[in-house]
């Protein structure tokens, strides 16, 4: 037997007794988390995850799909926890037995950005709800995520408040991508329209050109985003320890000071909010 066979072997009898080896070669433990293009557009994963992982030898695979489809996902089991920011579907997926139990793990904002030639007069505004009227009722150009992802569910709020049906606006002025953040956001750009985004994934944006924040800084901007086991008694491939472990790392103390400390330009992306004991 030479040598490389017998090391092979030799892991193979280590794992099949439960002896723990290094994440390096334990590389089949992983969980996977069912998430959002905006927190993977912010960069926020690319230094939370790595943490997590020197911490506990779990890697983490995150899907980045809209709010609505992740949930979706979560609902068929495909995915070991879901961390997405839609309060209200968040609720109703843990009610219908979907999920164990969602807790705040961080909250940022929701601004409006636009062209500088403001064609709808609502730069410096800090009423949504009214600028969305006179972006409206100007008819001027609405990039729109249309993909059922929180900052979509999130729009569409907002456009009711304001007493605008979006649906029959559809093609005219107001545009709807079906893309995430990202895309939406270089789509709006390149058009000249307003568009409707969460702050971290503007921050980190590259593509701003000489688009501006417009409208900012009302309440009804809030964003808060959640974090929940995917019911493994509903779907028994779920690998709960483990997915507990995450939200248990992400919610206390070493999570909650990572996610404090992911800047970028000096700007706090996210600010952690979760109610669970600091210690």
């Amino acid at each position: 037997m030479n040598k490389r066979t017998f090391l092979l072997r030799t892991a193979g009898l280590l794992v099949g007794l439960g002896i723990g080896l290094p994440a390096a070669v334990a590389a089949d433990r992983f969980i996977v988390v069912q998430s959002t293009t905006s927190t993977q557009n912010s960069g926020l994963f690319d230094v939370l995850l790595p943490e997590f992982t020197r911490k506990t030898g779990i890697e983490v695979r995150v899907v980045a799909v809209g709010t609505g489809q992740a949930i979706k996902n979560a609902e068929n089991g495909d995915g070991d926890v879901l961390l997405v920011h839609a309060k209200a579907a968040e609720e109703k997926f843990i009610a219908e037995g979907g999920g164990v139990e969602r807790f705040d793990v961080m909250y940022n904002d929701f601004v409006v950005v636009g062209p500088p030639a403001d064609p709808a007069g609502v730069a410096g505004s800090k009423d949504v709800v009214a600028s969305l009227a006179r972006i409206a009722e100007s008819k001027a150009p609405f990039a729109s995520r249309g993909d059922d992802s929180g900052t979509h569910k999130a729009e569409l709020k907002l456009w009711k408040a304001a007493g605008v049906d979006v649906a029959a606006a559809s093609g005219d002025w107001y545009r709807e991508t079906g893309s995430g953040m990202g895309a939406t956001l270089n789509t709006g750009t390149g058009m000249g329209a307003y568009v409707l985004t969460d702050r971290a994934t503007w921050i980190s944006f590259g593509n701003k050109g000489d688009y501006t924040i417009a409208v900012e800084g009302d309440k009804q901007l809030f964003n808060q985003y959640g974090v929940m086991l995917v019911n493994p008694e509903k779907h028994p491939n779920v690998k709960a320890e483990d997915g507990q472990a995450f939200i248990d790392w992400l919610t206390g103390k070493e999570g909650q000071d990572a996610i404090a400390a992911y800047k970028i330009d000096g700007q706090q992306l996210f600010f952690p909010n979760s109610t669970r004991p600091q210690s």
